[in-house]
């Protein structure tokens, strides 16, 4: 029996800790994305009603969603959460002197925190570098008490678009990006009551193609797929790349679209479900909106 081919697309954990491990001291100067998008996600949680014991900055990098976090919940115990230990080392800086949150090394895919011990999950651009976001979700549901929130950003499809037209070979240059709807089915499957899930268009200049790939690589957002050229694009086909994607530009300026992608879901009580094959069962009862 042969075994099936492996997914082009596939994103090794062990590869983006490196790559975010290498990023960790470029990471602040070239975040201005990740921190714009950071921005409105925590404008989000002001139309939410919770006062959590315990937070987690989950994808937390370099501690700023996280210190934000610690000023919003005072008295919440928070944790910055990170596969990349070196992220955390910078995320030290974001701690207040009377005012210090753990520091936590971890996989999103196997959270090593107690059952029921958490009642905010906040995370801003780390789901799509996430091999399996079934198996996150499901670890999020594990981990929040009933009623607890789940708040999420990630990118979807038309994300680097541009870039991804520009190439003319057959190899990988962009990541796959997950569409809103898989996602708030993936929420479903793990259990969460009421997925809210919608999209917003931003578009980012850039004065070239060297500008932008600089802002990529010293962000860690680099091309980390199984299926990528493992050597240096030949200077011909690097200059075609140029040459499509700056035909594109403005005023002397490229575009580059990033669909930011919102998440946001509550725990409920888990019934005794039953395990079949079909997977588990929760009785319709369970699921529909929370009475407030």
């Amino acid at each position: 029996m042969t075994s099936p081919a492996p997914d082009e697309y596939f994103v090794a954990p062990a590869r983006v800790r490196r790559a975010f491990d290498r990023a960790s001291a470029t990471f602040d100067q070239f975040s201005a994305v990740h921190a714009e998008v950071r921005s409105r996600l925590l404008e989000r949680l002001d139309l939410v009603r919770l006062q959590p014991n315990v937070v987690v900055d989950l994808g937390a990098g370099t501690g700023h969603a996280t210190r934000a976090l610690q000023d919003r919940y005072r008295a919440a115990q928070v944790i910055a959460l990170d596969r990349s230990p070196k992220m955390l080392q910078h995320a030290r800086k974001q701690q207040r002197f009377l005012r210090k949150f753990s520091r936590v090394a971890g996989d999103a895919h196997g959270l090593g925190l107690r059952t029921k011990s958490v009642d905010l999950v906040f995370s801003n651009l780390m789901l799509q570098w996430c091999a399996d976001p079934d198996r996150v979700f499901a670890e999020i549901a594990r981990v929040l008490r009933p009623e607890g929130l789940v708040t999420f950003t990630t990118l979807g499809p038309d994300t680097l678009r541009e870039l991804r037209g520009a190439w003319d070979d057959q190899h990988i240059h962009v990541h796959r990006f997950i569409d809103m709807h898989d996602l708030g089915d993936a929420l479903m499957r793990a259990g969460f009551a009421e997925p809210v899930m919608d999209t917003e268009r931003l578009t980012v200049t850039y004065r070239g193609l060297d500008s932008l790939l600089r802002e990529l690589k010293g962000s860690g957002s680099t091309n980390l797929a199984e299926g990528r050229r493992r050597t240096l694009s030949a200077r011909g086909r690097l200059r075609r790349a140029r040459s499509i994607y700056e035909s594109s530009a403005v005023d002397g300026l490229l575009p580059v679209t990033l669909e930011v992608v919102y998440g946001h879901a509550w725990a409920i009580e888990r019934p005794d479900a039953t395990a079949s094959r079909e997977g588990v069962r929760i009785p319709i009862s369970q699921i529909g909106r929370r009475q407030r």
